[in-house]
């Protein structure tokens, strides 16, 4: 026989600190009422626990603890505000959600191309002084803002911290097209090309539109103008019948060297990290340009992307690149914010044409505040979380890929930023959270910006699972709840026949008893 410990595994869905069925409207709770909430506990029961029988050296009748000490599902968050955060106890704070007593046994590391190679071969993985705790501890938040290296630490300090916490690590990301340098352009477009591309009228964005590398903040607003530059530049070309085919004949040294610095990109980091990060979003929101194409292999030398000329077939050789790069045991990605068909599809074309991928990635935001309240007030069209039905047809349609899901960036405002607007969100949050880890197809769910107003230009600053001078907001605690205690496995089990036997989520276990002698005893298994 075997006896809980934990209360909390017991307990109706509903009946957990913070659960109070007054903040949120009548409508919600139709939505996410009491048998859909017992269909998710049925989902989690069948999906997440798996039985064991474990040999042990104890008696018939021998108390056996069971303590599960890792978890296989990864809860994860970015770790982009690693030591920027002002001031010690904060950035000490933030720390102290990765690994074991915290909520994250995963982190996403920042690797965008553009703030780690700023000019070619001059690699930011290592970091230097603007990298440490003492030189963001003399900014205030404000000018951090303004930073340029705001959110994107070196990743090698940060590495190791993850390494030392016995964290995964999940590095984001390898090749987008709002991450490529600007040095493309500068470095290996030659002078006669590049009157090619200005007297068509393409951005080159270092030349354009008075570009300043300082801060993500402003570099949002300089993308949405250099964004809309090449949105008239793109209708000008097809107006003017210029296709791809047309434009590479004029330009080819560029586009030649677009495909071989993509390349070479893939191996740098492979070469750094290849044996060090576990996973890898090798390609970021490419379904929109996938659309454009229908295609993952069209052979065409440019693509006319989303974000500007990018090489041909982008994301399909960024894949083809990375398995021949990293090691078979490092998992890749494919990430993306359309959760549509399109997806579904490209993923599809790209595993046809020769790609490996293991995971699909799978974004979650809501970056209107006002969204978050209109599900609070049961709105079921706020992306494709307003409902556990349409959580589940989502997951249902990726899971069509045959592989594993990935909850890859999630944002879950607080509607306000009042103490009841907080108690809200953290509703929301245990609520579409318990429906993605029901799901058979999902292996990890990753937070986005863990810390209020921490985020970049459009994210909203009360997204955060702790206050600007991080202090546990209630998501915290539900998340906390949820990961630390509802889906923690500990009990007593009887030893019978020389095997502790017992159902639990799966993951690392320490088992301890007493033999035959009296003296204590242990071993550790995995639950798979």
């Amino acid at each position: 026989m075997m006896k809980l410990l934990t209360i909390a595994a017991v307990l109706p869905a509903l009946a957990f600190a913070g659960q109070d069925r007054s903040l949120m409207s009548e409508a919600y709770w139709k939505i996410w009422n009491d048998a859909e909430q017992a269909r998710i506990d049925s989902d989690i029961e069948k999906n997440r626990k798996a039985d064991g029988a474990f040999e042990i050296d104890a008696p018939d009748g021998e108390a056996v603890r069971v303590e599960q000490l890792t978890h296989d599902f990864r809860f994860g968050a970015h770790i982009f505000n690693f030591n920027q955060l002002g001031k010690k106890e904060y950035n000490d704070a933030y720390k102290s959600s990765y690994g074991a007593g915290g909520l994250f046994n995963q982190a996403t590391v920042s690797f965008y191309w553009i703030d780690h190679e700023p000019t070619p071969g001059a690699f930011r993985f290592g970091g230097d002084y603007m990298d440490t705790e003492r030189y963001w501890n003399s900014l205030t938040r404000e000018e951090a803002l303004r930073e340029r290296y705001w959110r994107r630490p070196a990743p090698g300090p940060v590495i190791d911290f993850l390494k030392s916490k016995d964290v995964a690590i999940h590095g984001h990301i390898l090749i987008w097209g709002n991450a490529k340098p600007y040095w493309i352009y500068d470095w290996y477009c030659p002078e006669n090309e590049k009157r090619v591309i200005d007297e068509i009228g393409i951005p080159r964005r270092s030349a354009h539109l008075g570009w300043e590398p300082c801060g993500q903040n402003m570099h949002m607003g300089y993308m949405g103008k250099w964004m809309k530059a090449w949105r008239n530049a793109y209708d000008g070309m097809i107006a003017e019948g210029l296709d791809e085919k047309s434009l590479s004949s004029r330009i080819p040294t560029f586009v030649a060297n677009m495909r071989r610095i993509f390349r070479k990109r893939v191996f740098d980091v492979a070469d750094a990290y290849g044996e060090f990060v576990d996973s890898w979003d090798v390609v970021n929101e490419s379904a929109p340009d996938w659309m454009r194409y229908r295609k993952a292999r069209t052979g065409l030398p440019v693509w006319f992307s989303t974000y500007g000329l990018m090489p041909g077939d982008y994301p399909l050789n960024a894949l083809l690149d990375a398995k021949e790069a990293f090691p078979a045991s490092v998992r890749l990605a494919i990430n993306d914010y359309t959760i549509e068909d399109a997806f579904l599809e490209q993923t599809k074309q790209l595993c046809d044409d020769g790609a490996r991928i293991d995971l699909v990635g799978c974004q979650m935001h809501i970056f209107n505040t006002n969204n978050c309240m209109r599900l609070v007030n049961g709105a079921t069209d706020v992306g494709w979380v307003g409902t556990p039905q349409t959580i589940r047809e989502r997951l249902d349609m990726m899971a069509k890929t045959g592989r594993p899901i990935h909850v890859s960036e999630v944002t879950i405002a607080a509607p306000g930023e009042d103490q009841r607007s907080r108690e809200m969100q953290a509703v929301l949050v245990r609520n579409i959270y318990r429906a993605w880890f029901s799901h058979p197809a999902t292996m990890g769910v990753t937070w986005w910006n863990t810390v209020d107003g921490a985020g970049v230009a459009g994210e909203p600053l009360a997204s955060g699972l702790y206050t600007v001078d991080m202090q546990k907001k209630p998501a915290y605690h539900a998340l906390d709840r949820l990961i630390n205690h509802d889906w923690r496995t500990v009990l007593d089990v009887t030893a019978k026949d020389g095997k502790a036997t017992f159902r639990g989520f799966r993951g690392r276990y320490r088992l301890t008893w007493k033999g035959a002698d009296g003296k204590a005893q242990s071993k550790f298994v995995e639950l798979k």
